[in-house]
């Protein structure tokens, strides 16, 4: 993701969660920890002909160089309505997962809205686990989050190889 692709991603953003969206700034302070040495996000959009279709970040709290048993955590994973079921969330996911291992990470994170049983399942086949909830999470609709965690070490089942994803035709993945 670049500075260009926030106005667009914004919109899809707006669309998919209108009551919590994240706004301009948000999206321009990760991104602007998404490049150089000592970068700690990874933000990538899906892109079909010339609509982005998808959008998907994660952040850790050491950069590139720091050594094994850093945590990552999934800030977002968004895909158009019209593009569900067509594999485009487990190929944005499986890109976060390699932008984990590229950060050298031995766990990784997210909360999921307990109402979003889709996403749930799509974590879960990455081998993500349920650990837990944080009550009232998502404002102001105080909806319940989800936290999953996946262990990336070698023995670590489902983890050590993410599940196999197909492309989808059209639709480039750009980081």
């Amino acid at each position: 993701m670049r500075w260009w692709d926030i106005d667009p991603v914004l919109e899809l953003e707006k669309a998919l969660f209108p009551e919590d969206a994240w706004s301009r700034g948000m999206f321009w302070s990760e991104l602007a920890h998404a490049r150089g040495p000592e970068a700690t996000r990874r933000y990538v959009v899906a892109v079909q002909g010339d609509r982005l279709v998808g959008y998907a970040g994660l952040a850790t709290g050491a950069g590139s160089d720091s050594g094994s048993g850093a945590v990552a955590d999934v800030q977002t994973v968004a895909v158009a309505r019209d593009q569900w079921g067509t594999g485009l969330g487990a190929r944005l996911m499986a890109e976060l997962l390699r932008a984990a291992t590229s950060f050298d990470c031995a766990e990784i994170m997210l909360e999921c809205r307990v109402d979003n049983v889709r996403a749930q399942k799509l974590y879960e086949r990455f081998g993500f686990e349920a650990i837990g909830f944080r009550r009232g999470y998502y404002q102001p609709g105080n909806v319940d989050a989800l936290v999953m965690r996946l262990s990336t070490a070698p023995e670590s089942g489902p983890a050590a190889g993410a599940p196999s994803v197909n492309g989808v035709q059209g639709t480039e993945i750009n980081g």
